[in-house]
């Protein structure tokens, strides 16, 4: 297997599959996108399910690999095309920082926004995985305030990650919209990846609800 062999992403729109064909267009590398109407249970079908048995997307296939979780997703994209520049070797002083970001958001912003929407009870912060939603979110604004970018003056699918995320959980009102967090999501929406996904994502969506009639 080499990163010659495109990729293909098992794909749904205006999900968070969004975001891992958001890095995929950052690396300009070419990739099939198979897609998902969700409302008929493709990604219950016995296909789908062999290969994601949670039936969940994003899913990715390269080969015979098959990586889910859109972290980890990430994490192998980047390092397969290390010569695009938008992840740090495992040599790099970045790559430590680069790390702690992507799996904060997988361990620590995702289940405490999760946590908040259901209004469930994590428990004392001393057991939440998360310790507590406020300091959860200030930690990642200190992050961020350090800018332009989370890894300082260099971008990263770290960036992408976390501008998709943050775009998503304050359109719905589960994140406030501070000035560092709307700034950031300015700064990364306008890149011409995100704009090409968020227009094709419009007309994929409007495709399967004309089909569903």
């Amino acid at each position: 297997m080499t990163s010659q062999t495109p990729p293909t992403l098992y794909y749904a729109p205006q999900t968070r599959a969004s975001g891992s064909r958001i890095l995929l267009e950052e690396l300009g590398i070419p990739y099939a996108l198979h897609v998902l109407d969700l409302s008929k249970g493709e990604n219950r079908s016995p296909e789908f399910l062999a290969v994601n048995p949670l039936g969940k997307v994003p899913t990715l296939r390269h080969g015979e690999i098959i990586v889910t979780e859109q972290i980890a997703i990430a994490l192998y994209l980047g390092d397969l095309y290390p010569e695009k520049g938008l992840a740090p070797g495992v040599t790099d002083p970045a790559r430590g920082s680069y790390l702690r970001w992507m799996v904060y958001y997988a361990s620590c912003f995702e289940p405490a926004l999760m946590d908040k929407a259901n209004k469930a009870d994590p428990g004392p912060p001393s057991r939440a995985p998360y310790g507590d939603y406020d300091s959860m979110l200030s930690v990642l604004e200190g992050a961020l305030s350090q800018g332009p970018y989370i890894l300082g003056e260099r971008m990263s699918l770290a960036d992408l990650q976390w501008g998709v995320a943050l775009h998503w959980t304050m359109m719905f009102g589960l994140v406030p919209e501070r000035p560092v967090f709307t700034d950031f999501v300015e700064r990364i929406t306008a890149r011409p990846s995100f704009q090409k996904v968020w227009e094709d994502d419009d007309r994929l969506a409007a495709a399967q609800g004309a089909t569903r009639g």
